[in-house]
């Protein structure tokens, strides 16, 4: 089977046949994006091409460009491995037809991919994903596809890169002492730079997870999300005396923040960041201004707009909607540690940027002599304790993931921890909320359930508010929705 298009672009194993990502499906899938844009009436327009340091990302990169130079575009085939937000910038600064970033953002080692972006640097949505399918169809062998050879561009994009990201801060603070990873990927570099030129200069790296490197030797999944994969940065915060620790994933498009507690350090949960960093924007934004997240995420960012005189967005999960929100767009997340901080330069999450704003974020709160703790936990005071948690059930039969929501759909709960819920079947809704998954939602409780669009996986989505500030109380809530979800595997 075919490998098909699906979260702005092609993701799988690295391997033979159609069904793996090779210079054979890439080539095909180049012509097939080429054939698409002349018909849009795009022919001889920009295209900027990037890539990752996974296995076989120079390869691909190289057929990419070679076919897209072939079929008379413009290409911008960027210097060296780089992350993904320097393609999104590069796309929209440039005016760019499209772009093509090769990468697999935060999937497993043996997997890479061809992420596609059109005119103005946001992600692929549909339909075109679909009209693009059938012109890679009709494309012939790849031994048949015309290549010539592209020179790289110079460094000039990616310095104008860090110059805007440099902007970004707002405070004068910079006493912050920052630890560091990219786990592996090629968002080190970049973010070191960015960060030096925001006047961040005491910055300490993980050196074993510093280089790029595709076998990803010190985790078992790349993904900062993941269990384990930020210990390595806490361990070296804690030794260093940090102030904040920042974990990349390996295209740099997602960053996750870690801070010390009395506990000791933790990395913050997506939706935790997404709260900070939707006050901290909004200080600075005109009123009526829009923030955005998904319907996977925290009901707080909605809270916190209406009480800052903010319009607030929903959409499905993923950049490619959020990207796409409305007008006056200041600030969109998602809860898997995706941030848009500057959606006027790059119309997708931007793990870089978002190193910088945090770190101008915490500095400032710093001098204050307080912490992004003691922001989070002022605004739990102001709109009630707000807890979350995720349940992801691997696969590797990925149709037991439609066996799982099906038997969820016939069996709809009336009661979560306790609590009455409604049952909202998106797969059945009107509108640009239609989306396999199911939501149940009670008074102080929500979960969504629906399967990863990247990886093999379904995913449980848990938020458990107490008004009253009732840590025990929700945390005893969160915890029914653990066992509750994990169930859902069980079978």
């Amino acid at each position: 089977m075919s490998l098909r298009f699906g979260t702005a672009g092609l993701r799988g194993p690295v391997g033979d046949g159609p069904g793996c990502i090779n210079e054979d499906v890439v080539v095909r899938t180049t012509a097939g994006l080429a054939r698409w844009l002349r018909a849009r009436g795009s022919g001889g327009g920009t295209v900027v091409v990037g890539r990752d340091a996974r296995t076989g990302s120079a390869e691909f990169f190289a057929a990419a460009t070679e076919v897209l130079a072939a079929a008379g575009f413009a290409v911008v085939a960027l210097p060296r491995p780089l992350p993904t937000p320097v393609t999104a910038y590069a796309v929209r600064t440039l005016d760019a037809v499209a772009g093509v970033q090769i990468t697999a953002s935060h999937n497993p080692a043996s997997d890479n991919g061809y992420k596609v972006y059109t005119r103005g640097g946001a992600q692929l949505v549909e339909p075109d994903d679909r009209e693009i399918e059938r012109a890679i169809d009709a494309v012939g062998a790849a031994s048949s596809v015309p290549r010539t050879a592209v020179a790289p561009a110079g460094d000039d994009l990616v310095a104008r890169y860090l110059t805007r990201v440099a902007s970004l801060p707002r405070a004068t603070a910079r006493t912050l002492r920052i630890a560091l990873t990219p786990l592996h990927g090629v968002g080190g570099e970049t973010a070191v730079a960015a960060l030096h030129a925001a006047g961040f200069d005491d910055v300490h790296v993980v050196d074993a997870q510093f280089a790029p490197d595709p076998r990803f030797p010190t985790v078992e999944f790349p993904n900062p999300e993941e269990p384990g994969a930020a210990d390595a940065v806490l361990a070296l915060a804690a030794d260093v005396g940090a102030d904040i620790a920042l974990a990349l994933d390996p295209d740099a498009d997602r960053c996750a923040v870690g801070v010390p507690t009395p506990e000791g350090w933790r990395m913050l949960r997506g939706d935790e960041t997404g709260a900070l960093l939707g006050d901290r924007i909004l200080a600075g934004a005109p009123r009526g201004a829009l923030v955005a997240t998904t319907i996977v995420s925290s009901t707080l960012l909605g809270k916190l707009a209406a009480a800052r005189g903010a319009r607030y967005a929903q959409t499905l999960t993923g950049f490619k909607w959020l990207a796409r929100a409305g007008d006056g767009l200041v600030y969109a997340y998602e809860e898997a540690l995706g941030h848009c901080v500057d959606p006027d330069a790059v119309r997708d999450k931007d793990g870089i940027a978002t190193a910088v704003v945090v770190a101008d974020y915490a500095a400032e709160l710093k001098a204050r002599r307080s912490t992004l703790v003691d922001a989070l936990d002022a605004l739990y005071r102001e709109f009630g304790l707000h807890l979350g948690d995720q349940v992801s059930i691997r696969v590797t039969d990925l149709a037991r993931i439609g066996a799982i929501m099906s038997r969820l759909r016939s069996a709809l709960p009336a009661e979560l921890a306790g609590e009455p819920v409604t049952a909202t079947d998106l797969a059945t809704a009107s509108g640009p909320l239609r989306t396999d998954a199911v939501v149940l939602e009670g008074a102080s409780v929500r979960v969504v359930v629906r399967p990863s669009g990247t990886e093999p996986k379904l995913k449980c989505y848990l938020e458990a508010v107490a008004a009253d500030g009732d840590r025990d109380g929700a945390s005893a809530r969160l915890q029914a929705l653990r066992a509750w979800a994990s169930g859902l595997g069980e079978h």
